[in-house]
């Protein structure tokens, strides 16, 4: 598991994304159009538990549920196209830096040696060298994908790296794993992209193990529910 200290910071981001999330329903949502939706659809089941003795009203309050029901979220599509994007790019550097831990001595990772697509890996003699790490197995080729695989082993812990060589040139990769946000390069010299698989991680929630996207939904959820009247917001 990770630290108390990832812990508090991921709560920290969870609780600002939920405030976030409230103002952007605020202002990208009408407000008075999903609070109407919201009640229609608990007269309507309402109306269901009351009628249940007369099919005719049950029919009726079954159609009305599912046209309030539509009207409700189509009134959530506005603001949720607003922030799904940035939430997306949120998602993808937090799993960076709470998705996963680092590796500990002892322990292996895949290194995958990605080649662009004009490269022929049967006349490819990729080598890979390890700095803090031992490589253990030979390269696994895929040709269908155009990558190059090797398995690896932390002797110290975190720290390592390892390095390409392919026709003369050398490509050095850190073996590194939850150390940070990070944004791979674009790369167009047609040189191959290097990755490292890393453990997964779990955050330290009263010594439990939780996911950290299942805690991060979770503190976002109740930050919204929590603050929902204060900001006005029909949820």
């Amino acid at each position: 598991m990770l630290s108390a200290a990832h812990t508090w910071s991921l709560t920290a981001i969870a609780a600002v994304t939920g405030v976030v999330l409230l103002w952007v329903w605020k202002r990208f949502s009408n407000q008075e159009r999903i609070a109407l939706a919201k009640r229609q659809t608990r007269a309507q089941l309402y109306a269901m538990r009351l009628y249940t003795d007369d099919p005719a009203l049950i029919f009726r309050a079954q159609r009305q549920l599912l046209l309030w029901t539509g009207r409700y979220l189509a009134g959530m599509l506005r603001p949720t196209s607003v922030a799904i994007v940035p939430l997306l790019v949120l998602f993808l550097q937090l799993d960076n830096v709470y998705g996963h831990r680092a590796l500990a001595p002892g322990e292996s990772a895949i290194v995958t040696a990605q080649f662009s697509g004009g490269a022929d890996l049967r006349t490819l003699a990729p080598t890979l060298e390890g700095r803090g790490v031992v490589v253990e197995t030979p390269a696994v080729r895929i040709p269908d994908r155009r990558q190059v695989c090797w398995r690896v082993r932390a002797v110290t812990g975190a720290s390592g790296s390892v390095l390409l060589r392919v026709r003369g040139a050398a490509i050095a990769k850190a073996v590194e794993c939850g150390h940070g946000l990070r944004i791979s390069p674009a790369r167009w010299d047609g040189s191959p992209s290097m990755d490292v698989s890393c453990p997964s991680a779990t955050m330290d929630v009263l010594g439990f193990g939780i996911d950290w996207t299942v805690w991060f939904l979770l503190v976002s959820l109740l930050t919204m529910l929590a603050l929902r009247k204060r900001f006005g917001v029909a949820l």
